[in-house]
């Protein structure tokens, strides 16, 4: 199961986003998550980007490290920035982890 650690929307180009639409076109799907945010469309984990932000938060609605640093609060990139990688050398089952994401936060 994948969880949500951020939403991003800056960093990338036009182009970027020409690419991402091609890339994820056959990714897409009617099935929505159970909880947190609501997204426009759904997808199911296809391609790898690489993300960086200001620090990792508490957040009441992204659900990675659910319940661990609070009962009611998962883990949240702040402020998070698309930086241009694509990461064709990883599937989505070898993105950061969300044990990886607890060890940044503490």
């Amino acid at each position: 199961m994948f969880l949500t650690v951020t939403k991003v929307g800056t960093g990338f180009s036009d182009a970027d986003l020409d690419t991402l639409s091609g890339l994820l076109a056959a990714s897409r799907t009617a099935r929505r998550p159970a909880r947190g945010i609501e997204p426009d469309m759904w997808f199911e984990p296809a391609v790898v980007l690489e993300i960086i932000g200001a620090e990792i938060t508490l957040s009441p609605i992204h659900t990675a490290g659910w319940g661990r640093a609070r009962k009611d609060a998962g883990l949240a990139l702040r402020v998070p920035r698309f930086t241009g990688r694509y990461r064709d050398d990883k599937a989505p089952e070898d993105a950061t982890t969300v044990d990886e994401i607890w060890r940044m936060f503490r």
